[in-house]
């Protein structure tokens, strides 16, 4: 099957989602939290982050268009400059996508989708407790990205928390994590380790 780009642009609207969401393969499943001044959290299920840099240690997300009734993941981070990335696991994997529901500012995803706020070492964002693997963040600098109206929100990592368990020889294993992947709006996967290999160096490339 041969999409151009004017067959795609004809597309209903969810089923274009769907494809081009799809499209780049499978991506990390992350819930991010936030808190406004007023105490209210928030939860949003994204499949956007990135890795950006580590040293400092940056990583990036997409923040869709901003509007009053939704976008209170980015209001938030503006507010109070930080927020925290958890990795979904299979046990909550249907709880963490309804937070992708378009809820009130006043109404906490982590209450509504029964998960549990947790904050680690005074750090004022709430990480979500069933995660095992969770990472603070600080806002660094948001880029805009004016073809779609959206955000490239770029953080800095104060605070990295993950099982002893999937630190091996000093990779970070994402199966023994228990970490998901999404692709398109609503597909989950587990990840699955299938290879190991060294740091690439030109000489010892071997021949194929």
């Amino acid at each position: 099957m041969i999409y151009t780009k004017e067959d795609i642009l004809k597309l209903d609207r969810i089923t274009r989602l769907k494809i081009i969401n799809s499209a780049t393969g499978i991506k990390p499943a992350n819930l991010i939290g936030t808190i406004n001044k007023e105490n209210q959290t928030n939860l949003a299920v994204f499949s956007s982050v990135v890795h950006l840099g580590s040293n400092p240690p940056l990583l990036g997300f997409i923040s869709r268009p901003r509007t009053a009734d939704a976008g209170h993941t980015y209001h938030n981070i503006i507010e109070n400059g930080c927020y925290t990335i958890n990795h979904i696991h299979p046990e909550f994997i249907k709880n963490a996508h309804y937070t992708s529901a378009k809820f009130h500012a006043d109404v906490s995803e982590f209450e509504r989708c029964n998960l549990s706020e947790e904050y680690v070492n005074d750090f004022i964002a709430p990480f979500v407790k069933e995660s095992t693997f969770k990472i603070g963040m600080r806002f660094k600098e948001a880029i805009d990205i004016k073809i779609n109206n959206t955000v490239l929100v770029v953080g800095e990592i104060e605070h990295l928390i993950l099982p002893d368990t999937s630190l091996i020889a000093g990779d970070v294993d994402l199966e023994a994590a228990n970490s998901v992947g999404i692709s398109g709006l609503n597909s989950y996967y587990s990840l699955k380790k299938i290879g190991n290999f060294p740091y690439v160096r030109v000489n010892e490339v071997p021949e194929f």
